[in-house]
């Protein structure tokens, strides 16, 4: 009997010394990181320095290409009115680029679009549109053929860009295709193009308002046509994301009882499902998907002096917040984009006493 409890002692002994090793490397998680913990190691967000503008400023768009090649656009607000602002991120800093066509003259830059090897970013300039294009080479412009009264959504691919606005006459869609520009009709009913994206020069999408309510257009590469999308019922339309799979996601807002609600359409080339994460009434602008698989997206945070995000995967939501900022009263994420294996958010923080400025954050690198 002595010698076999011997044995049951050994073999006890031996099972500890095993789970020991793994149970003293799991991670303990911070109060700034997300309550879903999908790995190990379950990354933080830290604020990035970005060099000051004139206060108060707006963002417009972020895109990046890879860990070291991001762009941020909007305005600042100067004495003599709104001036441009270009920010890039080489990886380790942001900086300021002042170097583009009309940086000093009135106007402000929308959407950032990676085109082949090049920048294009659409810049009102005075009034007047066009496209700035960034490529080796340095900066050149493509001047649009008309100047519109609104200047909507701007969208760009290899071989064809995208600007939707309006003039006197009503609805404009104008059409680049690498060489002329010409004018694009939609369909009857149409009159408003809110927004507009493209994956190919034959497959771009729209989010119209029309007669019968907000409608989703499509193009083939000969016409805009109703893409027979089932959107909810009084519902809008915020953001479409195309991806290289096919899959294609739509984010809005959807009213009911006199209360909105976020929805999310995700096709899978064959089917729409539709889902209503406890996200609020948030705008699904900046809404990308993350270097994880997952969506992510800004949201109203409950914290005046940290931002807050949401991870959505599938019928899971949770939530994490930026690092902390001495004095602040609203921190606005007002982009996202992935880069590499990290997410970059780009926004303003309002400190107390002063007017808003530039703030950046980053998950993971």
């Amino acid at each position: 009997m002595n010698g076999l409890r011997a044995v049951v002692v050994c073999l006890v002994l031996v099972c500890a010394a095993v789970v020991s090793p793994a149970a003293a490397v799991t991670p303990s998680v911070p109060s700034s990181a997300a309550v879903d913990v999908p790995s190990a190691v379950s990354p933080s967000w830290s604020a990035l320095p970005v060099p000051a503008a004139s206060p108060p400023v707006t963002v417009s768009d972020l895109a990046a290409r890879g860990r070291s090649d991001a762009w941020a656009t909007g305005y600042e607000h100067t004495a003599d009115g709104l001036r441009p602002v270009l920010y890039r991120w080489d990886g380790t800093a942001w900086s300021r680029d002042t170097a583009f066509p009309g940086a000093g003259e009135p106007g402000w830059l929308g959407k950032v679009q990676f085109v082949g090897e090049e920048v294009w970013i659409f810049h009102n300039r005075d009034g007047a549109g066009e496209i700035l294009r960034r490529s080796a080479g340095g900066w050149s412009t493509v001047p649009l053929p008309q100047t519109l009264s609104v200047y909507q959504d701007f969208a760009a691919v290899p071989g064809a860009a995208w600007v939707v606005g309006e003039d006197d006459t009503g609805l404009k869609v104008l059409h680049y295709d690498g060489s002329a520009w010409t004018t694009q009709s939609t369909p009857d009913g149409v009159l408003y193009l809110m927004g507009v994206t493209a994956r190919t020069t034959t497959d771009a999408w729209a989010w119209a308002d029309t007669t019968a309510g907000t409608t989703i257009l499509r193009r083939d590469g000969t016409a805009w046509r109703d893409a027979n999308v089932p959107l909810p019922p009084n519902s809008n339309v915020h953001t479409i994301l195309l991806e290289p799979s096919g899959r294609v996601t739509i984010g809005g807002s959807q009213y009911t009882d006199g209360a909105a609600r976020t929805y999310l359409m995700t096709f899978n080339g064959r089917t729409w499902r539709t889902s209503y994460p406890p996200l609020g009434d948030t705008y699904t602008e900046a809404m990308v998907r993350g270097p994880d698989g997952a969506l992510w997206l800004p949201v109203r945070s409950d914290r005046a002096f940290q931002s807050k995000y949401a991870r959505v995967d599938g019928k899971r939501t949770t939530f994490s917040y930026g690092p902390e900022r001495t004095n602040a009263i609203d921190v606005k994420p007002r982009a996202l984009a992935r880069a590499g294996s990290s997410l970059l958010a780009f926004g303003t923080v309002e400190i107390y006493g002063a007017k808003p400025n530039l703030m950046s954050e980053r998950l993971g690198g």
